[in-house]
């Protein structure tokens, strides 16, 4: 539900560092790796809110001052910096800090074989505020999660960057943790969504606690706004989330109207809010209705004079062709499938042969 980026200047290269690392053997709470496939199917500048963004992966490194220098290089980047976090973190019993175990991490060798979280922050803490976003999926040794109750900000990055997560015990026995909170982020990235930074963070904060619901939220404190420039966006999507879809709507309905008032019908802050209740749609179940308001964004979007391959026109045809697949009520689909199809012809899309799919299921 809107812009995802900390910069989106069509000049401005992000940067994106993708790091899982958890301990080899019995060690491992978390199977940190597996998520890695997930995030580097995410288009770069998606990950970043870029027109192009260079992406930097590392898989269960070695040496903590492989990953310092790795980390050095990408934040000295002078575009926005994304960092995705998967792994488990341990407390230094004697300094009482967070370190992050990497491969060779073992609870002797725990201080000079895994990564200080002071050295991640010290390196962020160098870059201008607002354009760092760390997204980490963690796992928490027993005593650094006893330590988070008595010292929740343990885990701070300082003011610059802004960190969402989840923190959730380690298991203590049993096959490793999945980063469902971190995938869940990548597959809303891949579904074409737009949204902010905030919204990833509790929509995957709700469906990832169905699967741990012992966690720790990591999120910044919102910044202090009137009852004019306050978001809506995260109470309409606390409203959705909690099956209160007619209210959603009706919130994102009267901003809607709002912005036709302040902008137009044919203005860009108008389209936002038709992508919203797109969205409100589907997350209510009503594939049809959201299929039929993708379609409205994608061509009041061309109506804008957008190139059919910005990512907002092909955001918005690809979802409409995903909703409409989902459609039960064949005649409903088949009444949205001439304008689809249309919008298909002149907006192609990413995924190879997503035209002759089409209209192969038009003529079943």
């Amino acid at each position: 539900m809107g812009g995802a980026g900390t910069g989106t200047g069509t000049g401005t290269v992000g940067t994106a560092f993708l790091i899982a690392a958890a301990p080899a053997g019995r060690g491992r709470a978390m199977d940190a790796a597996s998520v890695l496939p997930a995030l580097a199917a995410v288009p770069p500048g998606v990950l970043t809110g870029t027109a192009t963004a260079t992406v930097v992966e590392l898989a269960d490194p070695l040496d903590p001052q492989t990953v310092l220098t790795r980390l050095r290089a990408a934040a000295a980047s002078p575009g926005p910096l994304l960092v995705c976090l998967a792994g488990q973190l341990h407390l230094d019993r004697r300094q009482q800090r967070p370190h992050l175990a990497l491969a060779r991490t073992t609870p002797a060798t725990l201080r000079y074989t895994a990564l200080p979280w002071h050295w991640l922050a010290g390196e962020l803490a160098v870059r201008p505020p607002g354009t760092t976003t760390v997204v980490a999926d963690l796992a928490a040794d027993p005593e650094l999660w006893a330590r988070l109750t008595a010292a929740p900000d343990l885990l701070s990055l300082g003011p610059g960057p802004l960190l969402y997560g989840r923190v959730t015990p380690a298991p203590r026995r049993g096959d490793p943790m999945t980063p469902d909170y971190l995938r869940s982020w990548a597959e809303l990235w891949r579904s074409g969504a737009r949204l902010p930074y905030a919204t990833l963070h509790a929509e995957s904060a709700a469906h990832a606690a169905s699967a741990v619901p012992e966690s720790r939220l990591l999120a910044p404190a919102p910044a202090p706004v009137s009852p004019q420039e306050q978001d809506p966006h995260p109470a309409i999507l606390a409203a959705a989330m909690a099956g209160r879809h007619g209210e959603a709507a009706a919130v994102a309905a009267a901003w809607e109207r709002e912005a036709l008032r302040g902008h137009g019908p044919r203005s860009v802050e108008a389209v936002h809010w038709t992508e919203v209740r797109a969205d409100l749609a589907r997350l209510a179940g009503d594939p049809a209705r959201s299929c039929e308001l993708w379609l409205a964004a994608a061509e009041a979007r061309l109506g804008l004079r957008q190139p059919t391959d910005d990512p907002d026109v092909e955001g918005a045809v690809d979802r409409a062709h995903h909703q409409w697949e989902q459609i039960g009520d064949p005649a409903r689909a088949r009444a949205l499938g001439p304008t689809l199809v249309a919008l298909r012809r002149r907006v192609p899309g990413r995924q190879p042969g997503a035209l002759a799919a089409l209209t192969r299921r038009m003529a079943d």
